[in-house]
């Protein structure tokens, strides 16, 4: 038998084994992650990815669609690579309120980090060609976008003003049919209007409470959303106990009540708050200053700039707009969705631009730099359904916004954009902007051309030489809307007597068809340049005098074509009388007109029916 040893011997004995050294290991590193296929990688950035921030971390892109979001990710060698130090990524802006003209809106907007535009009102004729080119090789330089297309109202109502002829509503019956023909069109949602006009001190026609409620059952029926245009809260509590989904426009006509913040809660609405044009109206020039601004300005147009520093005609108290921010403070303050929108391109906005000055505004209504940058991205992406957009993360797509500095601490910061990528592709802002420096250069030119030959005292015509003549350019010709496929006539000749008993006039007769075209004309054409059409420069004036009479009572419209106003001229329509009278219109009041590319006037009729209209000593003053 042997002798058992005592525990405290095993004990030390125990450690001297383990003090004893053995064989060295070194550790095994755990595997590499293995390389994941993508197009782009951007490292080291701050991300706000649509609701928070990551202080630091990697966005891989394949694609069109973000792949990872990892600080530790490896990407394929062949990934292009951005250096994201200093910058923050954010996801592509929304826009929850614009109205698209043309594809040049989506292309500017698109230059300013704005992705996808929520377009609230605009003909299915540009919409449906624009849904194709967005959707083709040629869309990634355009904004995405979604459109209400035609918006429901009533005859005579908001949205008949343009001079487009539209259905609208006089009844709830109606309402299935109207939303129909709408989803029929391609529109992506339902935009209604319920305004009276009270607000601004303009009563117009509006549609009943009934038809509004119908056309939101009509829309929610057919799985869509619908969108009340309001400006009142009066009416904005109508629309929401109706059943509205979302309020296009924050109302200023007080603040909001509790009782409305209330119900806005508890219904899950959205706000779109327009807040950029209702400040144009509180605070005229305020567009001015972001045109001014040196992080936007370089990719500003001449247009643009005219666009920003156009104003309302007419002018709200500071007031209103005081009470719509402290409206969209308590409706934030209660967890109402808030969107980031303009109403562009209405006056004192452009596309794009307009969308940091909302982001800004929102700031200063009391909102968190966070939360007003969601209320462009995360925020209209889930009010819209948007499920593919409005996030940085995996399987989303790669709409991106690459800005210096943080624009969580300075809201400012979204203007100094580094980079835009849309579905994984990154815009070529460097060669817009030289595009946009080109425009400038060419409207110095135009600033500096020398005068027609012939314009030193200003007079154009006075019709004594028994001829149809002008002192300069191309002289007079007959102008119709056969242009664009209307049917008015009309024929010029020499009146035998003019103004102050002198021995001729301009006789302008004929007839304005009746048609639904938007635009109907007849009259005379004066072409300043040489060949017609060309820009002439009369900066050397500042208003057009002539005498006018009719055959009867009536109305002469004198139209301003110029070049940088592009095809649409600026118009004003003169009440004339049988008598010969002497008017005066100045540029100003045309539009701030600077009048240095005039390519034509217009002197005619532009309402349905036959006319006679005699014109006498046109000239320039």
């Amino acid at each position: 038998m042997r002798p058992r040893l005592p525990r405290t011997v095993l004990t030390f004995s125990g450690l001297a084994l383990l003090a004893c050294p053995g064989p060295q290991t070194s550790p095994v590193p755990p595997p590499e992650p293995a390389a994941i296929a993508a197009t782009l990688v951007i490292t080291d950035v701050r991300l706000f990815d649509g609701e928070k921030v990551v202080e630091r971390t990697s966005v891989a892109v394949d694609g069109d669609t973000i792949v990872a979001v990892d600080p530790g990710v490896r990407v394929v060698d062949s990934a292009t690579r951005v250096d994201g130090r200093g910058l923050t990524l954010l996801p592509g802006l929304i826009d929850a309120h614009t109205h698209i003209q043309s594809a040049d809106n989506l292309r500017q907007a698109l230059m300013f980090g704005v992705t996808t535009e929520l377009d609230m009102f605009s003909l299915p004729a540009l919409t449906g060609p624009l849904r194709k080119i967005v959707a083709g090789a040629n869309g990634r330089m355009l904004a995405d976008f979604r459109s209400s297309g035609i918006l429901a109202t009533a005859p005579g109502g908001h949205g008949t003003e343009y001079g487009v002829a539209i259905p609208t509503l006089t009844g709830p019956d109606q309402a299935p049919a109207f939303v129909a023909g709408r989803l029929a069109e391609g529109s992506d949602y339902v935009k209604i209007v319920l305004d009276d006009g009270g607000a601004f001190g303009r009563p117009i026609p509006t549609l009943a409470l009934d038809t509004v409620r119908a056309l939101v059952d009509a829309a929610h029926a057919q799985g869509r959303l619908a969108v009340v245009h309001v400006s009142s809260q009066r009416e904005a509590m109508a629309a929401l106990a109706a059943g509205a989904d979302g309020l296009a426009h924050v109302f200023s006509d007080g603040v909001a009540s509790p009782a409305f913040v209330q119900l806005a809660a508890e219904r899950r609405v959205f706000v779109a708050d327009t807040l950029p044009v209702l400040q144009g109206l509180c605070e005229p020039g305020v567009g001015a200053q972001l045109a001014r601004d040196p992080e936007l300005g370089p990719f500003l147009g001449p247009a643009d700039v005219r666009a920003l520093t156009m104003r309302w005609p007419i002018a709200v108290p500071k007031e209103s707009c005081a009470q719509a921010l402290a409206s969209v403070s308590a409706l934030h303050q209660a967890g109402v969705a808030l969107l980031a929108s303009t109403d562009a391109p209405n006056p004192g906005t452009v596309h794009g631009a307009s969308l940091h000055e909302a982001l800004a505004l929102l700031v200063r209504a009391g909102l968190p730099a966070s939360a007003a940058l969601a209320a462009a991205t995360s925020v209209p992406a889930d009010g819209f359904k948007l499920s593919d957009r409005g996030r940085v993360a995996v399987g989303k797509r790669a709409d991106l916004l690459l800005v210096r500095g943080d624009p969580t601490a300075d809201i400012l910061k979204t203007r100094a954009i580094e980079a835009v990528w849309k579905a994984g592709h990154r815009l070529d802002r460097d060669g817009y902007r030289q595009g946009v420096k080109q425009e400038h250069e060419a409207l110095a030119a135009l600033r500096q051309a020398p005068p027609p030959a012939g314009l030193k005292t200003g007079k154009i015509a006075d019709f004594e030489a028994g001829e149809l003549t002008a002192e300069f350019g191309t002289g007079w010709q007959p102008g119709t809307d056969a242009l664009i496929g209307g049917t008015s006539t009309v024929a010029l000749s020499r009146a035998k007597k003019g103004a102050r008993k002198s021995k001729g006039a301009l006789r302008v007769a004929g007839t304005v068809a009746a048609t639904d075209t938007p635009a109907k004309w007849a009259g005379a054409m004066f072409f300043p340049g040489d060949p017609a059409m060309q820009p002439a420069n009369l900066g050397g004036f500042s208003k057009i005098v002539f005498a006018a009479r009719g055959d009867s009572p009536t109305s002469l419209t004198l139209m301003v074509f110029a070049q940088q106003n592009g095809v649409v001229p600026l118009r004003k329509e003169i009440a004339v009388g049988r008598e010969w009278s002497e008017h005066t219109v100045t540029f100003a009041e045309l539009g701030d007109l600077e009048p240095y590319a005039l390519t034509a006037l217009f002197f005619g009729a532009t309402r349905p029916g036959a006319f006679a209209l005699e014109i006498d000593d046109v000239r320039l003053e």
